[in-house]
C-alpha cells in the first residue's frame, strides 16, 4: 500500500465554512523531514556502498520510511493517524484525512474540531484552541520552523480571513494571488517583447 494522506479540496472548503459558522480559529504546521519520523512498516534490506566507510558491502535494513521507498507515505500516514487518534481525533467517514472530536464551547454550544491532514507536510487543526492538536501532534514529530501558523497558502490557494457584506468575518479559499502573482508575470514577460495585455 502506497497511500498518502491527502484531504480533498472540498473537505477543506467544508471546514473552513464550519469554521466561520462557529468562529473557529485555525492553525497549520509543517512536519519537518516526516518521512524520516515513521518506522519502515517492511523488511528493506539494501547492501551498503562506499559512503558507509568500513562497513562498506555489508547487508543493512532501512529502518526509517526514507523518501523514495514506495511504501515511504503509507509509513507516515500510518504513524501520523496514531498520533492523531490518541490525542482524542476520529477520521471522518466521508474523507479518512479529516479527523474529528466532539467539543463544548464555554457557553455550552457543542461542536466538532478538526484536523486536515495533506500528504507529509500540512496540517490544519480547526477548533476553539487549535493549539491543543498541534501539541499533540508536536509531541511526536519535530514542526518544521517548531511553529504553527495561520495558513497562508493551502491545496495551492490563498486562505484569507475576509468579511462579508454583513461584516461577518469569516474564511475563505481564494486563487487572488496566485492569479495576481501569474498575471503579473506574463506581464513582464510580454514586455520584454514589447507587448502588453489588453
Amino acid at each position: 500500500m502506497t497511500y498518502s494522506s491527502v484531504v480533498s479540496r472540498d473537505s477543506v472548503r467544508i471546514a473552513l465554512t464550519i469554521a466561520a459558522l462557529n468562529g473557529l480559529d485555525i492553525l497549520a504546521c509543517d512536519i519537518q523531514n516526516a518521512y524520516l519520523s515513521a518506522p519502515c512498516r517492511e523488511k528493506i534490506y539494501c547492501v551498503a556502498g562506499p559512503e558507509f566507510g568500513s562497513d562498506v558491502g555489508k547487508t543493512m535494513v532501512v529502518k526509517k520510511a526514507l523518501y523514495g521507498l514506495k511504501s515511504s507515505g503509507a509509513s507516515f500516514r500510518a504513524m501520523l493517524a496514531q498520533t492523531i487518534y490518541n490525542i482524542g481525533y476520529r477520521p471522518s467517514k466521508a474523507d479518512p484525512d479529516v479527523w474529528m472530536r466532539p467539543a463544548t464551547k464555554p457557553d455550552g454550544t457543542r461542536y466538532y474540531e478538526y484536523v486536515l491532514c495533506y500528504v507529509d507536510d500540512v496540517t490544519i487543526s480547526i477548533s476553539g484552541n487549535p493549539m491543543e492538536a498541534i501539541e499533540g501532534i508536536k509531541a511526536v514529530f519535530k514542526l518544521k520552523d517548531d511553529k504553527a501558523e495561520v495558513p497562508a497558502m493551502y491545496l495551492g490557494a490563498g486562505v484569507d480571513q475576509v468579511k462579508t457584506v454583513n461584516g461577518t468575518r469569516c474564511w475563505a479559499l481564494s486563487s487572488e494571488k496566485y492569479l495576481k502573482t501569474a498575471i503579473a508575470n506574463i506581464k513582464e514577460k510580454l514586455a520584454k517583447s514589447n507587448f502588453r495585455l489588453p
